[in-house]
């Protein structure tokens, strides 16, 4: 039976479909165990079915899928549409292809200059990675950090790989030339890097010789006891400046040469005790010899202080040594005895001086004649009224009185 002129297609009376496009009607099939209404149904069912495969296109284009994927999609479609055994407006879907095709063009320029920024980035981003590498190739290797600078380019050639697996695809010849400029920096870290660990081992091997050579000098002083520290000690400084041998040679040598530095003052140490215990009598005598000797910091009489501390140092020296770390308080609180001692002769000296006395004899003559002077010319001054003349008179009066009071005292 024949549908409504308004349908897309019919059915026969054998049971054949035909779909009406712009041309005339074509046949796209039977369904002969099914009425019209089921057959006819079936091949819309195939209308449906590419209907959404047109508009997933539309959908993939809309989300920027890659533009040749696209394309070739497009054409498949669109020769399908064309021989499409379905039934329903299959012009309107071509005319929904031809504007996919359209679009297609579009999304190619599109991409192609996405691609194309891409490719500028990464190559903007390679370069970098280049300049990176060259800036610590061009550091001078005797300043160098060997072990950071070793780091920084193992991690620079990491992010090279990693931009080199996940970045876009970069243009043969530039992407050589970035290539070589890396490498040669990469090679000219590893020339510097050999030559300074040469030139240290070079170093270390002379510093380890001297460093032994030092070991076996100080070893041989041990010999010697405490009259060896000195010579250990200039030894000392040698180490100091023979530089460094490596970790592994110098914790090993400096063991042995410190080995020969302890032996040297543990036997000092065995000497300071029995000193400390031969002198600690001597202590006991000099700190009575004080208690005799402190009285004097009160006494006044210079002569019999003098006296008394010519008999207490006499004894004192004759006492000879008290432990070292003894020595300096005793020795203070003598030298606080003699300093007073020593001032009471100092004053009585500058008292008694004849030179002096006959100075301030004359001195002191004048100064009394310039005060009766003063006088004089202060009562002429308040007498003519003169006030700048009276208070020059006094200034010059008292000037000259403090004078007089100072010599008297």
């Amino acid at each position: 039976m024949a549908t409504d002129d308004r349908a897309w297609g019919r059915v026969d009376e054998t049971g054949t479909v035909f779909v009406r496009e712009a041309a005339g009607e074509r046949a796209v099939g039977q369904y002969p165990d099914g009425s019209p209404e089921e057959a006819l149904a079936y091949f819309q069912r195939k209308f449906t079915e590419l209907a959404g495969q047109v508009t997933l296109l539309e959908q993939r284009v809309k989300r920027g899928a890659p533009a040749a994927d696209v394309s070739k999609a497009v054409t498949t479609l669109t020769l399908s549409i064309a021989t499409a055994n379905a039934v329903g407006n299959l012009a309107a879907l071509q005319t929904r292809m031809e504007a996919l095709g359209g679009t297609v063009n579009e999304l190619s320029e599109k991409q192609t200059e996405e691609s194309r920024a891409l490719v500028a980035a990464a190559l903007t981003e390679r370069e970098a990675l280049v300049v990176e590498a060259e800036i610590l190739a061009a550091q001078d290797p005797a300043k160098a950090q060997w072990k950071q600078v070793t780091a920084s380019i193992d991690d620079i050639f990491a992010r090279w790989q990693r931009h080199q697996a996940n970045g876009p695809r970069l243009p043969k010849n530039e992407a050589n030339e970035l290539w070589k400029r890396f490498r040669a920096a990469r090679a000219t870290i590893d020339t510097h890097r050999k030559a300074f660990f040469s030139e240290l081992d070079s170093v270390h091997k002379d510093a380890k010789a001297a460093k032994q050579a030092l070991v076996e000098k100080a070893q041989e002083l041990v010999a010697k006891g405490p009259e060896g520290i000195p010579a250990y000690r200039t030894l000392l400084d040698q180490w100091k400046a023979s530089g460094r041998a490596g970790k592994k040679f110098d914790d090993a040598l400096w063991a042995q040469f410190k080995e020969a530095g302890d032996a040297l003052y543990s036997a000092k140490t065995e000497v300071d005790v029995q000193d400390n215990a031969e002198f600690a009598a001597n202590l006991e005598l000099k700190e009575a010899l004080l208690v005799e000797a402190e009285p004097l910091l009160a006494e006044t009489n210079r002569v019999k202080a003098k006296e008394a501390l010519l008999r207490i140092q006499s004894r004192w020296d004759a006492i000879g040594k008290v432990p070292r770390d003894r020595v300096k308080p005793v020795e203070d609180r003598l030298r606080k005895v003699e300093n007073a001692v020593r001032k009471l002769d100092e004053d009585h000296w500058v008292k008694h001086n004849p030179d002096r006395k006959e100075r301030e004899s004359g001195f002191l003559g004048q100064l009394t004649d310039a005060i009766a002077k003063l006088e004089r010319e202060l009562d002429e001054a308040r007498a003519g009224g003169d006030k700048r003349a009276i208070a020059a008179a006094q200034e010059a009066l008292e000037a000259r009185r403090a004078w007089l009071g100072a010599i008297a005292r």
